[in-house]
């Protein structure tokens, strides 16, 4: 199946605790339905100390989000944009933005 929503994508959180936040895109777990959004559902994790030098303490990182919760920010009008395909008379399958329906690059 092919990715909506895939890395290096600028997103905004649509629902949840992070309401409105945008962010890239780091991190696409299709098997989880899930995506790691840069600076987005920030957690905290208490590690220990490692062997290699690797210090320990509490360490903020971002958690994964599901997919469900993020719109695509249109690279053309710069707004959050449901995302559709279409195939080209090449036959090459392209994504597209509803709001606009200009294809989108990546």
């Amino acid at each position: 199946m092919a990715a909506r929503i895939k890395k290096g994508d600028t997103v905004v959180v649509i629902s949840g605790s992070s309401k409105g936040t945008q962010g890239e895109v780091l991190e696409v777990r299709p098997s989880e339905s899930r995506a790691v959004v840069r600076g987005v559902a920030l957690i905290k994790r208490h590690q220990r100390a490692r062997r290699m030098g690797e210090e320990g303490g509490i360490i903020t990182r971002e958690a994964p989000i599901h997919l469900s919760n993020l719109k695509l920010i249109d690279p053309a009008s710069k707004k959050p944009t449901r995302v559709g395909f279409r195939v080209l008379e090449n036959g090459k399958k392209v994504r597209i933005a509803k709001a606009t329906g200009e294809a989108i690059e990546g």
